[in-house]
């Protein structure tokens, strides 16, 4: 999802959303996705490498947390009713996912595919921990 849309479908939310900052909510939303997307083809890219048995832990890594990515940025996108706890809960999981695929894909700089993982994680594990911190 774009910016603009993420942005775009929290204004048109028919009632408050609880006092979450929006700006953080869509930033986390929009982190989590391409974290998500990010890790899929980092996981890909690593089947195609030619030391693949050595990427193992890698790609185990990248699609958990491509899962939990995925999971979070659901759940963030729903507000009816929402319960406060589960998403502080899939903040902190989807945070610790990103800052363990980070380490790990850190590990294996020497593929660019693995390199761009490691950004991507810790910018999701930021975003995480900004919304985190804003819902109190």
């Amino acid at each position: 999802m774009t910016t603009l849309k993420v942005k775009e479908m929290l204004d048109a939310y028919p009632s408050a959303l609880g006092g979450v900052d929006r700006e953080k909510l869509t930033a986390c939303i929009e982190e989590c996705v391409s974290c998500g997307q990010v890790c899929t083809a980092c996981a890909d890219a690593c089947l195609s490498e030619e030391m693949v048995d050595e990427l193992a832990t890698c790609i185990r890594s990248d699609l958990d947390c491509a899962d939990v990515c995925g999971a979070t940025a659901r759940v963030l996108s729903r507000h009816t009713g929402s319960d406060v706890g589960v998403t502080r809960a899939m903040l902190t999981a989807c945070a610790a996912a990103c800052r363990a695929c980070g380490e790990e894909c850190a590990h294996h700089t020497q593929h660019d595919h693995c390199r761009v993982c490691a950004a991507a994680c810790r910018s999701c594990e930021d975003a995480c921990e900004a919304l985190l911190a804003a819902l109190g």
